[in-house]
């Protein structure tokens, strides 16, 4: 397998970068996931590498075009895995099944009304199942990071919204507002 290009999603980094944000996170291979605002695809790749060829994994994203290059770049490194490409808003119900995780990555920090996103994501998980999210740590945006939402901040989120364990999977210098981590709850 030749080098998975970045899709542009933290232009910063690379999918070893993307793999090693979301590791801590995923208990075991295979399950069913879903990536919220997965782009063309950066954590939906990382995804396909960390759960193997017995996943099922949703990828959802308004912008048609970008899953479609995504869905390029799955074929050509992970055509094993079973991926199921949606157009839609995440903030919006969507039809799917129950998951056992999620990942949302460099898109909440869109939202700036957090709560009844997170409310709304966290209804998708089976019980026990994983919210991972991918953030710029720092509660300071600027027009391209407009609400971000720092490790701090999201843990208080996550159990305003019910979710339990917030763990910090990884933190990493980025050259956009500093850094960037991931960290995972748990639903109930």
């Amino acid at each position: 397998m030749g080098p998975i290009q970045d899709g542009g999603s933290l232009s910063n980094m690379n999918h070893q970068d993307h793999v090693n944000l979301l590791r801590n996170g995923i208990p075991d291979r295979g399950g069913v996931w879903a990536d919220f605002g997965s782009g063309s695809g950066a954590f939906t790749l990382a995804l396909a590498e960390l759960l193997g060829p017995s996943a099922t994994i949703h990828s959802l994203d308004r912008d048609q075009s970008a899953l479609a290059r995504q869905k390029l770049d799955m074929r050509a490194h992970f055509p094993e895995v079973s991926v199921n490409y949606q157009t839609g808003d995440y903030t919006q119900r969507l039809l799917l099944p129950p998951l056992d995780g999620l990942v949302i990555a460099n898109a909440l920090h869109f939202q700036k009304y957090k709560e009844s996103v997170i409310e709304l994501l966290r209804t998708y998980l089976r019980p026990g199942g994983r919210l991972i999210i991918v953030e710029y740590d720092t509660d300071s945006g600027n027009r391209w990071v407009p609400f971000p939402i720092s490790y701090t901040r999201w843990q208080k989120l996550a159990t305003r919204c019910g979710l339990l364990d917030t763990t910090l999977l990884h933190k990493r210098p980025s050259r956009f507002l500093g850094s960037i981590y991931a960290a995972a709850s748990i639903n109930p």
